[in-house]
């Protein structure tokens, strides 16, 4: 099967499960998970439609925002405070703060750049331990602190479930969704603080998180691996 096929699929696919669970389609972005694959294969997926690509380190990151500036390229992936300055100010969007130096980081990287850089805060749902993001109840003072930062806002939340159990994973997704509920009490007119956005499911889960009000899924072998067979 041909990426474009399995662009099309991906497509269908996430157009059916939003007509099935009542969610419109225009809420749901896909994020094609791009770090596993070679830049000429990031061109094709231009040519197939693709917008919204997903990388997580630093420098595959620059090598393709440079490549292809035209997409919009989010950061997914653990990042360290000392590389935040090669990815703030180029990421559309960094899912993945989740720890004080990291948005001190965020915040003197995109003052010294004079721009404000979009994040999400990723949360611990799960408590799995491999799982990155901060508890639930460290939340609130978490966004109390982003809000007082210049140029850092936050759009929403992110979290990862573990792979292999899917009432595990809605658990986990409607678990986020819950917490994005009871943070909109701080979200500002500023719109520094929103909770507009839920990053969450892969290429395993999507369809259970998409049912649980994701507003970001991150796709990555379901598009680029022929070989992937959903569970």
């Amino acid at each position: 099967m041909s990426l474009e096929q399995r662009w099309n699929d991906t497509c269908a696919d996430v157009t059916r499960i939003c007509e099935e669970s009542g969610r419109n389609l225009q809420d749901v972005k896909v994020i094609a998970v791009s770090k596993t694959v070679e830049p000429p294969v990031v061109g094709e997926a231009i040519a197939c439609g693709v917008t919204d690509f997903g990388e997580n380190r630093d420098k595959p990151f620059n090598e393709k925002v440079a490549l292809y500036p035209q997409a919009r390229w989010h950061f997914i992936g653990t990042l360290q405070s000392n590389k935040a300055r090669h990815v703030v100010g180029k990421a559309f969007l960094i899912h993945s703060l989740d720890r004080a130096s990291l948005l001190e980081a965020i915040e003197k990287a995109a003052g010294n750049v004079d721009c404000i850089q979009d994040v999400l805060v990723e949360v611990s749902v799960s408590g799995e331990e491999s799982k990155g993001g901060i508890r639930p109840d460290e939340l609130p003072a978490f966004i109390e602190r982003i809000a007082q930062c210049e140029h850092v806002a936050c759009k929403g939340l992110m979290t990862m479930a573990p792979r292999g159990d899917m009432d595990l994973a809605r658990k986990t997704f409607a678990g986020l969704q819950n917490l994005s509920q009871m943070m909109s009490k701080y979200c500002d007119e500023r719109d520094s603080i929103s909770m507009s956005e839920l990053s969450m499911g892969m290429s395993e889960d999507y369809p259970v998180a998409i049912e649980e009000g994701a507003t970001m899924v991150r796709i990555g072998r379901r598009i680029f691996d022929d070989n992937f067979r959903a569970l």
